[in-house]
């Protein structure tokens, strides 16, 4: 797809409305190489010459997340990248697997999520 400014505000639109619906804060938005390369050098660490390679990637503790969106062919492989990120930033301990996937179709069905908590220990009595 090519990057316009119209593109780049539907982006940043469906990136509000997906991070209240997983509740989490918006996170800064980087959409070509260029910007990735740009940011700062302890931002974009560890994907930061290969990031082109993929479709997206969540740098989950500078809370940004590149949207490759050269690479990406149509609207809705798009939409499924923007989802798949944000829930990474939703759900930072879960890898890739079927419980990620299915939260990943869930946010695309419209699922709002809970704030993530980290669970309290329970001491024993």
């Amino acid at each position: 797809m090519k990057l316009d400014p119209e593109l780049r505000l539907q982006i940043l639109e469906k990136i509000g409305i997906y991070s209240n619906r997983f509740s989490i804060s918006e996170p800064q938005i980087l959409l070509s190489t260029k910007e990735v390369l740009d940011a700062p050098k302890e931002m974009t660490e560890g994907r930061r010459t290969s990031a082109y390679k993929y479709y997206g990637v969540s740098y989950l503790q500078h809370n940004l997340v590149f949207i490759n969106v050269r690479k990406i062919p149509d609207e809705k492989t798009l939409e499924n990248t923007l989802v798949h990120e944000l829930i990474h930033m939703r759900f930072p301990y879960l890898a890739h697997g079927k419980r990620f996937n299915k939260l990943v179709r869930q946010g695309l069905g419209g699922k709002t999520f809970l704030p993530y908590r980290k669970r309290s220990k329970i001491s024993a009595i």
